[in-house]
């Protein structure tokens, strides 16, 4: 079974802690995450020690967001090897917790192959779990680096698209210091922003159903005193009319080849909503995320998730009363369409900014123009 606990945290987290960290206990090596499902109000870490732990801390959202998903995909495999579990049966568990999210496979894939390469070249366990685990690392600090250039890029062509500073920036779901080893995609570019006194207001979408915007990107706002405002989904149109949006920023979980966006459910209106009021639609990810084996918007498998999660609020402090341990905001038996993302097609996509540089406009080709510039890059 799967051994997993909790330990909450007196102490104050600083803004850009790590969502998750390596840890080995004299009992054995763990992943330990900051439990998001718990955020904002108290900050508790989930202790993982096997493979399947985790597995149900992906799916529950403890942890979460592209970038991290990979990340903790690969530290997943490394605990695996080391604490002697088979890794072709946890990494295949791994893989499949999330499907939409293609940087948790590519993690995943990557620690699995260093640990097959040195067990062929070694024969020796661990010695192929120590090359696991620093596969995990290595692209833990890669992910960190890679945030900050999509900042810095992010942040020039903000400068570009509209110039003069002030910017006004909307944000949908939670991509910061949370779903990244760094300050995060999206998030960090707005932060960027902040921290160049070019930020005048951050736009935060709630997020339905499980209020990540509300949760968590306030949350991170808060502690990097950056100027915020939360909003309801259904009040985005009404900012836009307003003309109080400059440029709407967000992450993505997945980018086909043809540059179809797949990010949380509720991102395709706002394209839409920016395009008709010419307002710049940008998406912040890393390389990692575009996957040009998933040839178009069609092809990208949607996550469908609970019911109870729209007919339920989930609330921790409170007594569990709905089936899913929320309070219900619905009739019993209602039933539910809860879609865990959205595709934007390409032409609704203003930008997809990456930490090799920026593709606009978004096309097929600028986008294997640019894996092929990163690959390059990474063998040299």
């Amino acid at each position: 079974m799967a051994d997993q606990y909790a330990q909450t945290r007196e102490d104050n987290r600083p803004a850009g802690t790590p969502a998750i960290r390596w840890e080995e206990p004299p009992e054995g090596p763990v992943v330990v995450l900051l439990d998001q499902t718990r955020l904002p109000t108290e900050e508790v870490e989930l202790v993982c020690t096997d493979a399947p732990a985790l597995v149900e801390a992906i799916r529950s959202l403890a942890v979460r967001g592209a970038p991290l998903l990979g990340v903790a995909g690969a530290y997943g495999v490394a605990l695996a090897a080391a604490r002697g579990f088979d890794v072709d049966d946890a990494s295949a568990a791994l893989a499949a917790a999330r499907p939409t999210a293609v940087n948790l496979s590519v993690g995943v894939r990557r620690a699995q192959s260093a640990h097959r390469a040195a067990l062929a070249r070694t024969g020796d366990p661990r010695q192929a779990a120590a090359a696991a685990l620093a596969a995990a690392r290595q692209l833990h600090q890669e992910d960190a680096r890679a945030s900050a250039r999509m900042a810095e890029h992010g942040l020039t062509l903000l400068d570009e698209l509209v110039p003069g500073g002030g910017h006004r920036l909307l944000t949908h779901c939670n991509s910061g210091a949370l779903v990244s080893g760094g300050e995060g995609t999206a998030f960090a570019v707005a932060l960027a922003a902040h921290r160049a006194g070019r930020l005048r207001r951050l736009w935060v979408d709630e997020t339905r159903p499980l209020l990540q915007g509300a949760r968590l990107t306030a949350y991170e706002a808060a502690r990097n005193d950056m100027a915020y405002t939360l909003l309801t989904d259904s009040a985005a149109g009404s900012l836009f009319a307003a003309g109080e949006v400059d440029a709407v920023l967000v992450g993505a979980d997945r980018v086909a080849a043809d540059g179809s966006v797949a990010n949380k459910v509720g991102s395709y209106p706002l394209a839409v909503l920016a395009r008709y009021h010419h307002v710049p639609f940008i998406v912040v990810a890393p390389v990692t995320t575009i996957d040009l084996d998933t040839p178009d918007g069609a092809s990208i498998e949607v996550e469908q998730r609970p019911g109870y999660e729209v007919t339920e609020i989930i609330a921790p402090q409170v007594p569990v009363m709905g089936a899913g341990g929320g309070i219900p905001v619905a009739p019993l038996g209602t039933q539910a369409y809860n879609p865990a993302f959205d595709v934007t097609p390409p032409e609704l996509v203003t930008a997809i900014v990456t930490e090799e540089g920026a593709v606009s406009p978004v096309t097929a080709k600028a986008l294997a123009e640019l894996c092929a510039r990163s690959r390059h890059a990474t063998v040299g």
